[in-house]
């Protein structure tokens, strides 16, 4: 089977090196891929729909798969599937539970999913939507409705950070176009989980679950980042509450897709919130996660390259994935000044290796032979061991030999908070 996988970060590594595993994948493309992915890396850019195309007919593409929301949300799974092409992603229609919140918060609550209550404004709402702010309790959430990388989202501890998110968001345009709606939410409290099912519409396959460390800084302190590090399994997430997840949420959701006429192959990523007994759901990802996917994808046993195209071709119905009992623990190591301003183009050195340690790389880029940084996470580093305890002490180990200039990373992966 030939494969043609999109996208460039450590998600796409990890489900690269899974893929390329497989006895029924004979050739692997990347497109366009980062230094981690290059023996298989080819220079398509996924915003230019026609180019892709025209590269899967060249090439007799037998499956795509679509790792980033974007090219998801300009929907270039419509534009593959109307030529026949085998994809794993949403169309542009589904892409819309994650690309817009207003969306997927309507949806929710048409289809009674659990989820925190909500205001939707539009930017021309400004007055009605500060006088709303000032009385709602604190902390207070406030999403931008568009794509925002994983950073449109702010938590006001008081009202004056919460005027200042909105001056930012509707005055000073800090997120473009995808600013132009705001939900304002209700802070919910508990733990977070993040939950993955691949599905065909119809059928789904849960996957391993994961917690992310969003926060910059040790602590859980620091702006919001794409993702700081992540662990799976994750303790709290109990066979009895995966149970209530799965009837109360991932069933609802796929009835109110298939209700809606909305054709859904691919993955779903549920972003939860859980009190232990029960949870609500934060936001939807219409892929998976990153860093995530770091944590989750090595502790799968099955082949996924067949799962992947029943998917896509509404024929899942394969018995549950085998999964390791090992646990992974994922830390990543990020340009200086993340999620800020940050400096590109340092050379990255390796120092040793361990049986029991990945590395997936994220904003990296090969030059002349060199190993460079081309991103803020440079290098996802999954720790594996026999228990979490075990994978929580070799990620970091094998993060300090990620050398370049100006790395920063977390050293408290795995602690619960």
């Amino acid at each position: 089977m030939k494969v043609l996988l999109i996208g460039t970060g450590g998600r796409e590594h990890a489900l690269a090196w899974k893929i390329a595993s497989s006895p029924y994948c004979t050739r692997l493309f990347v497109a366009k891929g980062n230094g981690g992915t290059a023996e298989w890396n080819v220079p398509l850019i996924p915003d230019q729909p026609s180019s892709v195309l025209a590269f899967c007919k060249s090439e007799t593409i037998d499956l795509v798969v679509i790792g980033p929301e974007q090219p998801l949300s300009e929907g270039l799974a419509d534009t593959l599937r109307e030529a026949g092409i085998l994809v794993v992603g949403p169309g542009k229609a589904g892409a819309r539970l994650e690309s817009s919140k207003v969306f997927s918060k309507a949806f929710m609550e048409k289809y009674h999913i659990p989820t925190a209550k909500a205001q939707y404004f539009l930017r021309e709402d400004y007055d009605e939507a500060l006088l709303f702010l000032m009385q709602q309790p604190l902390p207070v959430v406030i999403k931008v409705d568009g794509l925002a990388a994983g950073k449109g989202v702010i938590i006001a501890n008081n009202h004056d950070e919460a005027i200042k998110a909105l001056d930012d968001i509707f005055h000073e345009d800090s997120f473009g176009p995808a600013g132009d709606k705001i939900l304002v939410e209700s802070f919910l409290t508990g733990k977070e989980v993040s939950v993955f099912i691949l599905t065909d519409g119809k059928n789904w396959i849960l996957l391993p679950e994961a917690m992310d460390y969003k926060r910059a800084r040790e602590g859980n302190l620091g702006p919001n980042t794409g993702g700081m590090g992540a662990i799976s399994p994750v303790p709290f997430f109990t066979q009895s509450l995966k149970n209530w997840v799965s009837e109360n949420i991932i069933e609802p959701t796929l009835k109110g897709l298939r209700e809606e006429n909305i054709e859904y192959r691919g993955f779903i990523f549920f972003g939860l919130m859980t009190d232990g007994e029960e949870a609500r759901v934060i936001e939807y990802n219409v892929r998976m996660g990153d860093p995530e996917t770091e944590a989750v994808i090595p502790r799968i046993v099955s082949d996924i390259l067949p799962l992947l195209k029943d998917a896509a071709s509404g024929n899942l119905s394969a018995p549950a994935l085998e999964i390791s009992p090992r646990a992974a623990a994922t830390t990543v190591c990020v340009s200086g000044g993340y999620p800020g301003v940050f400096e590109k183009d340092f050379p990255i050195q390796l120092h040793g290796k361990h049986q029991d340690i990945l590395y997936f790389h994220a904003g990296t880029r090969m030059s002349d032979n060199q190993l460079l940084t081309s991103g803020g996470r440079v290098m996802a580093v999954t720790g594996l061991g026999d228990t979490l305890e075990d994978a929580v002490k070799h990620s970091p180990e094998g993060a300090d030999a990620v050398q370049f200039e100006k790395k920063y990373f977390r050293p408290d992966i795995g602690t619960i908070y």
